[in-house]
């Protein structure tokens, strides 16, 4: 599924940096500027919600789009996701149209 997404986006001229987790991601993001973020709820050491709540209560991504990508779609998630600050959700499987669509929509 990360293949697909990295295709997706860096075929429509994106550039992609990818973690295993969210601790790998937050530590890398701790380092790194980007213009959005883009999270499953299901990783293991941190999840998806920890994630947004971590960068959210950090200066650095406090306002930073954030998508949430997974294969979960029930409304307590959803409503949970936007809770710990998620600016939008996308259900996989994708279509990598409507994925470049939302990340330019919210990074613009």
């Amino acid at each position: 599924m990360r293949a697909l997404l990295n295709h997706a986006l860096t075929s429509q001229g994106f550039d992609v940096a990818q973690a295993e987790d969210g601790e790998v991601a937050l530590e890398w993001l701790a380092l790194n500027e980007v213009d959005v973020v883009i999270t499953d709820i299901n990783m293991p050491r941190l999840d998806g919600f920890g994630l947004i709540e971590k960068l959210r209560q950090g200066n650095r991504h406090r306002d930073r789009p954030i998508l949430v990508l997974t294969t979960e779609s029930s409304e307590e998630k959803k409503a949970r996701a936007r809770a710990a600050g998620a600016t939008g959700w996308i259900v996989k499987p994708f279509d990598p149209e409507k994925l470049v669509a939302a990340v330019r929509r919210v990074s613009h």
